[in-house]
């Protein structure tokens, strides 16, 4: 059963070939024998309703730990809400479950999706499931091992800055960041509101578009969220004929692994093969994106994470003998380093005297960036580069070095910045190691993203998931 693809089984278990109550079960127990730490909570059992009459078919879903499920720990990977279990679902999580993905566990991340590498949980690293050694990326690193590790069949990530696609290329996988908006963030613990957007990691584009397809749509208690004026479809293109793929001069330059550059350039000679032009294309301000967004995303954290101060919910400090002890203790002892490092940088940004300096400024350089891409696909259909600079580096690798840290999201981050759909594919291995290869598309075009990563998808035909060659 765990060789299907979601897809796959949801089909089988409507053509009742596949009982959804053994299937869940089977991945039940593959989630609960993980040996990753991929997961913080496993289901005990399948549910009383798993709702296999709906269009995804009881096939079970993986949920990254920052999405609010009501009676089950919802974390964020941070010990200030270790057990915490609120008394909702989040919005997302509450309509796949009713399209017929049950919940299956909650999935380990950096904590507070703060992270390139799933290092900065408090509940352990997560490994990654082709080489134990090396992180999966972050902070979606427990959802994209899960999958690529064939314990669960789909999984449910957030993207903030690159945390959905720059872990599905380090594991070998496929990871959408929808157009900003298009899914609610009703019940995502937030992390930086103007950038959180929660997105699929799956084995293939086909699973992608199905899951996201049950993702979409407005929600009055999200006033961010909108409907997607298009009527998400799966994916069927077997060619590229009359698609210009526009490669960005400022985001291909130093700073990339030889193997991923190569496997990169193999890409684009495939989808030449496929009826595809290649075209230079500027982004001149995206180069900037990295500065801009280490200033915008720290200062939003900063004001969201203002609110876990022991008082209402989550860690408290029970022997501080007066409110401002208590507020320090708790926040000191409930926080990890790079989340403190982020809060203390967000709100310096924003303190006063700064915040023009540095905040106000970082706002100009997003605007320039959204004004690049609108500007590109005026020329081009899809921008693309390597998803990430590297392959998977060494557990501890970079813990010491921020700065060096923060390079991994240098080709996902412009397009979080303008709000736009990106889509990172497996295209090829690096000493033995994935390579991921992203898309990106103007505002709400995830239709013809999807169709065109199913072409190069079906071209490249990577199948090199770490699970199976195992058995």
């Amino acid at each position: 059963m765990r060789q299907l693809t979601a897809k796959q089984a949801a089909d089988a278990v409507a053509a009742g070939d596949l009982d959804a109550r053994e299937l869940f079960e089977a991945y039940r127990g593959a989630a609960a024998a993980d040996e990753l730490n991929a997961y913080v909570w496993v289901a005990d059992q399948a549910p009383a309703e798993l709702h296999q009459d709906g269009p995804l078919g009881g096939v079970p879903l993986g949920v990254k730990d920052l999405f609010c499920t009501e009676g089950v720990p919802s974390q964020a990977g941070s010990k200030i809400l270790e057990d915490y279990r609120p008394p909702y679902t989040a919005t997302v999580v509450d309509r796949l479950t009713r399209a017929g993905a049950p919940l299956l566990a909650k999935t380990n991340q950096d904590e507070f999706a703060m992270g390139s590498s799933n290092e900065n949980s408090a509940y352990g690293a997560v490994l990654n499931p082709w080489d134990r050694g090396r992180v999966p990326g972050g902070s979606s690193g427990g959802s994209a091992a899960a999958v690529a590790d064939g314990t669960a069949p789909w999984a449910l990530g957030t993207d903030t800055g690159g945390s959905i696609r720059q872990p599905a290329a380090l594991c070998g996988i496929v990871g959408l960041k929808p157009t900003y908006g298009t899914v609610s963030r009703y019940g995502m613990i937030a992390f930086a509101s103007s950038l959180d957007q929660a997105g699929p990691l799956t084995r293939d584009v086909t699973d992608a578009a199905l899951l996201y397809r049950h993702m979409v749509g407005d929600d009055p208690r999200d006033s961010t969220s909108l409907q997607h004026p298009d009527e998400i479809a799966l994916p069927s293109a077997q060619r590229l004929d009359g698609i210009t793929l526009g490669v960005p001069e400022e985001l291909t330059g130093e700073g990339i692994e030889d193997g991923v550059f190569a496997r990169f350039e193999e890409t684009l000679q495939l989808a030449e093969g496929l009826g595809a032009t290649i075209k230079r294309v500027p982004l001149p301000h995206a180069d900037y994106g990295l500065s801009a967004y280490y200033v915008l995303a720290p200062a939003e954290c900063s004001s969201n994470l203002a609110r876990f101060d022991g008082v209402r919910y989550g860690m408290r400090d029970k022997e501080a003998k007066d409110l401002l002890t208590m507020y320090t203790r708790t926040r000191h002892d409930g926080f990890g380093a790079e989340v403190k490092r982020r809060v203390m940088l967000g709100t310096y940004a924003l303190s006063s005297g700064y915040y023009d300096a540095y905040y106000a400024s970082a706002q100009k350089v997003r605007t320039l960036i959204a004004q690049d891409f609108r500007q590109a696909f005026e020329q081009v259909d899809f921008v693309v580069t390597p998803t990430s600079p590297t392959v998977a580096f060494g557990l501890g690798e970079l813990t010491s070095d921020p700065l060096a840290m923060y390079l991994n999201d240098y080709f996902t981050v412009p397009m979080s910045l303008a709000g736009i759909p990106a889509v990172s594919i497996p295209c090829g291995t690096s000493d033995g190691l994935p390579v991921g290869f992203q898309l990106a598309a103007p505002a709400f075009g995830e239709n013809r993203l999807l169709d065109a990563s199913f072409a190069l998808e079906q071209t490249i035909g990577f199948d090199g998931a770490p699970w199976r060659r195992a058995q």
